[in-house]
């Protein structure tokens, strides 16, 4: 069992907190209603959304039961994963350094959707250095191959360093690892944004992120492998809310 409880978790409640995080080591964590159904089963995953230095509302589901239960954080706006990465990027790409271009790591996924991503961020950010890293695919690192990951990205000390392994292996991952990571940058899980900015898969268009349809374009798209997540998960996360707080 967990303590988690939406009612009581810390959520950044708009884009102007999200601007207004410092800079330094801050582990930037997403949440939506798969998220948390999975994390009330998953202790360490649970604690990791917990513990990490800000937690983003990656789902209307998760700013309207916060609503309905008069939770402690009051998302005025679902602010998606894709959102954070965005904002940062930009961020980063504006950054003017006398030395040298800031450097953005990626850590996660497959060769290809590395290659892919750094040939976008080429295009679209021309002040920013990308370095990837494409771990094992697999359910468990070794201990071996986890500290390879850990020393790569102190060696690179990245300016900014996003984490893909898809949830809830990338949270933790990111989580129990923390303290051996010597850097000094923001650090957010985003495991589909690899896939969504390399172009191998693709977000729902504007109209159906607007109206808060996205998780039901996914389910046309992807029936076979969307719907227990979201038939059946969504319904689960209205019995958590209201029976779990």
């Amino acid at each position: 069992m967990t303590d988690l409880r939406l009612k009581q978790l810390s959520i950044i409640e708009s884009m102007d907190e999200l601007r207004a995080i410092p800079e330094g080591k801050k582990l930037i964590n997403t949440i939506n209603a798969h998220s948390y159904n999975t994390a009330l089963k998953d202790s360490l995953f649970a604690e990791a959304l917990m513990k990490g230095d800000a937690l983003i509302p990656d789902g209307a589901s998760i700013v309207k039961a916060c609503g309905w239960i008069k939770a402690q954080s009051r998302p005025k706006e679902r602010i998606a994963g894709w959102d954070l990465f965005a904002y940062e990027m930009e961020r980063i790409n504006s950054r003017s350094l006398a030395e040298k271009r800031p450097v953005v790591m990626f850590l996660g996924s497959s060769e290809k959707v590395l290659s892919l991503i750094k040939e976008e961020a080429n295009y679209i950010f021309h002040n920013i250095e990308v370095v990837t890293y494409s771990p094992p695919y697999k359910p468990e690192f070794t201990a071996e191959e986890n500290k390879a990951m850990v020393d790569a990205i102190n060696a690179t000390n990245p300016d900014l360093l996003w984490i893909g392994m898809t949830a809830p292996k990338q949270e933790k991952w990111t989580y129990t690892h923390w303290k051996e990571l010597n850097i000094h940058c923001h650090v957010g899980t985003i495991g589909a944004v690899f896939d969504f900015f390399a172009g191998t898969a693709k977000r729902a268009p504007k109209w159906w992120q607007e109206h808060s349809l996205e998780w039901l374009y996914r389910l046309l798209i992807e029936p076979k492998r969307m719907w227990r997540r979201y038939i059946i998960g969504n319904t689960l996360f209205i019995w958590n809310i209201f029976t779990k707080g």
